[in-house]
């Protein structure tokens, strides 16, 4: 994933994503221990590319290494913040927003396919979720549309 042309003596290196390695038999085990199923478009996202940062907007996925990817989830959602906050109430966190909360799914909701909402959750207001987008698949669309906007 390191840039090959990349300097190995300089404090900071570029890297970049690379196909993803999960499989279909990892992410039935991954949703067993949530103790959710999770959305297609979602498993899609981590089938896709292994990465150490992605950033779109205000937007800060979890790492998705290539061998600690699911460790790094499992943190994001048990560990990060209080369980009884997020995961035990049926929001799974996937996502940073800025500086002050995170972007999860919503599993208290009705849905099709486990197409969950979107919803933030403010570190500071622990017992609060707020509507932010309809599904995975149209958040993605609406940070890219944002993003454009911005670049314009």
């Amino acid at each position: 994933m390191a840039e090959k042309d990349s300097d190995k003596n300089q404090e900071w290196n570029n890297w970049f994503p690379i196909p993803s390695t999960v499989t279909d038999i990892e992410l039935v085990e991954l949703e067993k221990e949530i103790g959710h199923k999770l959305p297609e478009s979602y498993k899609q996202f981590l089938k896709h590319k292994h990465f150490y940062d992605l950033y779109i907007g205000e937007c800060s996925f979890c790492a998705h290494p290539i061998n600690t990817w699911r460790a790094k989830i499992m943190e994001m959602i048990f560990d990060g913040y209080p369980a009884e906050d997020l995961i035990e109430t049926g929001r799974i966190p996937f996502a940073s927003w800025s500086d002050w909360g995170l972007l999860c799914f919503d599993t208290t909701t009705e849905c099709l396919n486990n197409n969950y909402q979107i919803v933030l959750w403010d570190h500071e207001v622990y017992d609060e979720f707020e509507f932010q987008y309809v599904d995975f698949e149209n958040m993605l669309v609406e940070l890219a549309r944002e993003h454009e906007e911005q670049r314009e």
